[in-house]
């Protein structure tokens, strides 16, 4: 190996390690001052075998760099070694991409962070006042048409879900970071979510912005249907609004499922994988009362690193479970009753008006799931064909027969 040719890369110090990586694809690694250094020398122009001389001469340190370079070229950071091109994904591409960083701006002012506090004080103030202002369920059935009411809901909701997502790739886009929306699954919860990885370059103001960008704008939403709630008195768009503003901020808080506030939680505590590092740790912890062998995945993390996965292993070890238990329970029963109540309605319907109600909730609960079947095939499908090959492969060999052999990845 002589040279060593990067993707354009980007560097933030973080306590004692460097966060290296690419804005474009979201593509970073964590890296002592060694490892630094060695990128640095790479991108220089010098050779493997020189940079490890050298980190040897500054530093006493023995890195394997040739080893390193792999691992670099493994984490897509590497475009050329010795001149012959490395395979790896192209950049997303961006949503939106006619929005500027410089258009967006605006969005990480300070003034605007602090406007937006005083209207949600203010809405908060009014309803300590008025309480009577936050409405009840009932404001869901606007009217007496089921059919009517559940297109208006989904209507209403997909808005605010649009906007909600915006905000965060607005927020990304004013910081130099293109993001990208795209559907995807949290447990049994269909969501649209915002790809932003690459704001880890970020100062940590900026990527709190980023991250509670979307809870902001509901919140905005919902403060300014309490205030004219206050001033004009009731009226079902505004109830409407602020019902659904108020359910779709409650699921931010299930940091279990690596919600908004959950971006926000790791970065405040400093772990750079909490999800990962939480549910390797209770899969350790469950092999150890099996009495299998077993090591502590976070042997290796800071101390503090440590106190916090292990914290947040609790509540995805009891946050999941239950939430799949009310989804067991509550969900899949009415899902189920829906759809035959509606299929009954249908077959059997009186009138063209009473059919097509019931084949409007068909048609919208199938393209719901649809939907969610879709979004979690493409998160975990390449998983579940890996792991039904091992499992063809296993019974075609017969038991006993050894496995093939493949080579651990480099690095």
């Amino acid at each position: 190996m002589n040279t060593v040719r990067f993707h354009e890369l980007g560097v933030r110090r973080d306590g004692d390690e460097w966060i290296v990586g690419r804005v474009a694809t979201g593509d970073f690694v964590a890296v002592p001052y060694e490892g630094m250094r060695a990128i640095r020398l790479l991108g220089e122009g010098m050779t493997a075998g020189d940079v490890q001389a050298r980190l040897r001469e500054e530093t006493g340190t023995r890195l394997d760099v040739g080893r390193f370079v792999e691992a670099l070229v493994s984490s897509g950071l590497v475009a050329s070694v010795d001149g012959v091109a490395t395979v790896s994904a192209p950049p997303p591409r961006p949503t939106f991409p006619w929005l500027r960083a410089g258009s967006m701006r605006w969005i990480l002012t300070p003034a605007l962070h602090t406007a937006l506090g005083v209207l949600i004080a203010a809405a908060v103030l009014a309803t300590a006042v008025r309480p009577d202002v936050i409405p009840g369920w009932e404001a869901f059935l606007w009217h007496p048409n089921g059919s009517l009411v559940l297109l208006g809901q989904l209507a209403l909701s997909w808005a605010l879900v649009f906007l909600h997502e915006m905000a965060h790739l607005c927020a990304a886009r004013a910081a130099g970071v293109p993001g990208t929306i795209r559907f995807g699954t949290r447990l049994q919860f269909l969501v649209a979510q915002t790809d932003v990885s690459g704001i880890w370059l970020a100062e940590r103001r900026i990527r709190l912005t980023v991250y509670l960008a979307g809870m902001a704008l509901d919140a905005a939403v919902c403060a300014v249907c309490v205030l004219l709630t206050v001033a004009f008195g009731d009226q079902p768009l505004l109830s409407l609004l602020i019902l659904t503003t108020l359910l779709s901020l409650g699921p931010q808080f299930l940091v279990f499922m690596r919600t908004d506030l959950y971006f926000v939680l790791q970065d405040l505590t400093g772990a750079r994988n909490l999800y990962a590092n939480g549910g390797a740790y209770a899969r350790h912890l469950v092999k150890r009362l099996f009495r299998r062998a077993t090591t502590d995945p976070l042997a290796k993390l800071p101390a503090s690193e440590r106190r916090s996965v292990r914290a947040y292993m609790i509540l995805l070890a009891t946050g999941t479970p239950a939430c799949l238990a009310v989804f067991a329970a509550v969900s899949i029963p009415a899902t189920v009753t829906l759809v035959r109540r509606s299929l009954t309605g249908f077959l059997a319907a009186p009138s063209p008006a009473t059919a097509l109600d019931a084949a409007v909730v068909i048609g919208i609960v199938v393209g719901f799931e649809s939907l969610w079947i879709t979004a979690w095939t493409r998160r975990h499908g390449a998983r579940i064909r890996r792991a039904v090959a091992r499992v063809i492969g296993r019974n075609a060999r017969g038991p006993g027969a050894p496995a093939a052999f493949h080579p651990p990845p480099p690095g």
